[in-house]
């Protein structure tokens, strides 16, 4: 076992004394050590009771036959820290994450691993960390919030961001506002729709490395704690069998992560996150992959934003199980695929019993015939940009428009509310990257504000920052190379007329390319100044369609 490494020999005797000091017996020393990184804090609602859910995967590992050694990491939740400088800090953590666990894993030996995460960059960041670590591994998160309500309506925080819009288009009270805010997010767990935190979790059952329900089975519910239970008792089996998460995650395995997210309508950010974490792996992944399996996998659940339902409806339809069991009636999935659980990803789906067609469409009858995302190229994207296609209306499939160009995300803020915005502008906001940002920070603040004002079936917005799992509209993000790295995006001016064509998958600046490469010529991007952790980060960090992970 790895824990032999601080408990074994005569040269071990200190090391001994001190876990005799935690109350371990020299029994429990002849016992796996199972590390249990868990995300638990006060400020973030999706983490708040990652304590409690600790406590029964400890059980599980207990009654298995393991020692349960817990330890913490930190994790910021997107909506708190959105619209301000926190927001620089979001991306960045998923690399502070990843390298924390490495850490103290590497420190300690430890023989197996639970991740407990639930938020939106914890969840890449704690598989980032366990792919280089490469030990028998489980992911089991906290899960998501119930929906709010309002006057009978289901709401989440994404009607938040909106309704921030509607007031300052005076279409709402302040009243209704607060009446809002106190009903949208009822309790604990990661917020209602399908945003990253909710496609991360969702994603990892396909993957294999979480039990069935991980993605789904709401917070508050009893369920949750008893799969907890579950994933310490099966951690222990893992290592008992030395079956290492490079067992489990594959090739195969991302394909059919990948082919569930379109199946979803994940956020954007999955695109961040998938490359990362396949870097990690040591598989090979860009962003010609999503339109690849994005075109031959059909759209089967309306999830909020871009749709009517939210997770605990897919949860009551089926879950992601039932999703899966629909994708493979077309062999869209590498159903030999191994899972934690001991079985092959067959097995799993072979044990659905009910599925909701109301919730989970039938693959005769999609939502869409294509996947959630799309990857557009062109003279001002050349490798590539992002957009969640299935959430933009049917009439901005296709634009031509006019750019208005701001150098930050407050900026393109104030004009919207200003009403300097117009019906068929094209929004260009630069300098918002990984390297730029520094941190790419989410837009949700400039989308939901054109969605409140009603502009987001007449305007478009175009970055090398990202959008939120909550966002909709013709929203695209991810443009690489970004401005800050000598990108094309950086010479787009106000007035020039921008192409866009998701059907086609282009994005283009409409002038000669000898205008182009004279602009870029001239062309010197501003690169930020700043100190401490972002500072490192700005110099270090990959261009966004890498997946913007640290070398």
């Amino acid at each position: 076992m790895n824990s032999d490494q601080i408990k074994k020999g005569v040269e071990k005797a200190p090391h001994r004394s001190l876990l005799y000091a935690l109350g371990l017996t020299k029994n429990d020393l002849n016992k796996p050590i199972i590390g249990i990184a868990h995300a638990s804090n006060d400020i973030i609602p999706g983490h708040k009771h990652l304590n409690e859910l600790c406590e029964f995967v400890k059980k599980g590992v207990s009654s298995a036959g393991g020692i349960p050694l817990a330890f913490s990491t930190i994790g910021i939740c997107d909506g708190i820290a959105m619209g301000h400088i926190g927001m620089k800090y979001s991306l960045p953590s998923r690399d502070l994450i990843a390298d924390s666990i490495e850490s103290v894993v590497r420190a300690y030996q430890f023989d197996g691993l639970v991740l407990i995460p639930n938020c939106d960059k914890i969840v890449p960041g704690m598989l980032m960390a366990a792919l280089r670590l490469n030990l028998p591994t489980i992911i089991i998160s906290g899960g998501p919030m119930l929906a709010g309500n309002y006057q009978g309506k289901k709401i989440d925080l994404h009607d938040m961001f909106e309704a921030v819009g509607l007031i300052k288009a005076n279409k709402i009270s302040l009243e209704e506002l607060e009446e809002l805010e106190k009903s949208a997010c009822p309790g604990y767990g990661s917020c209602a729709g399908m945003f990253t935190a909710n496609s991360m979790n969702c994603i990892t059952e396909a993957l294999g490395i979480s039990l069935p329900g991980n993605g789904t089975i709401p917070a508050v519910f009893s369920e949750r704690r008893r799969l907890a239970t579950e994933s310490g008792e099966i951690i222990v089996e893992l290592v008992n069998k030395n079956i290492k998460i490079s067992d489990i995650i594959s090739k195969e395995s991302f394909e059919n992560a990948l082919t569930l997210d379109m199946a979803l309508g994940c956020s954007t950010n999955t695109a961040l996150h998938l490359p990362a974490i396949a870097h990690e792996a040591g598989i090979d992944f860009n962003l010609d992959v999503i339109n690849e399996v994005s075109e031959r996998t059909p759209h089967l659940c309306s999830l909020t934003p871009a749709g009517i339902n939210h997770i605990e409806d897919l949860y009551f339809a089926g879950g992601i199980p039932a999703v899966m069991k629909e994708l493979s009636k077309n062999d869209l999935l590498h159903l030999e695929c191994l899972t934690v659980t001991g079985k092959t990803l067959k097995e799993t789906i072979d044990s659905v019993k009910y599925v909701n067609h109301d919730v989970i469409r039938p693959i005769q009858n999609p939502y869409h015939k294509d996947g959630g995302i799309a990857v557009l190229k062109g003279n001002i994207a050349p490798q590539g940009a992002v957009v969640k296609q299935i959430a933009v209306a049917d009439e901005m499939l296709i634009h031509k428009g006019p750019a208005k160009v701001f150098k930050k995300e407050e900026e393109a803020i104030k004009a919207i509310f200003e009403g300097k915005i117009k019906e068929g502008d094209v929004i260009v906001i630069l300098y918002e990257g990984p390297k730029g940002g520094p941190g790419m920070r989410e837009m949700l603040a400039a989308t939901s504000a054109l969605a409140g004002m009603g502009l987001d079936k007449s305007v478009a917005l175009i970055t090398d920052g990202r959008f939120s799992g909550a966002t909709r509209g013709a929203a695209i993000g991810h443009v690489s190379p970004e401005a800050a790295a000598g990108g094309p995006i950086g010479i787009v001016r106000d007035g020039d007329i921008i192409c866009i064509n998701i059907p086609e998958k282009t994005l283009n600046l409409e002038i000669s390319s000898e205008e182009l490469e004279e602009r870029i010529t001239k062309f010197h991007p501003t690169n930020p100044i700043v100190d401490g952790y972002l500072g490192r980060y700005s110099k270090m960090v990959q261009p966004s369609d890498k997946g913007a992970f640290l070398m």
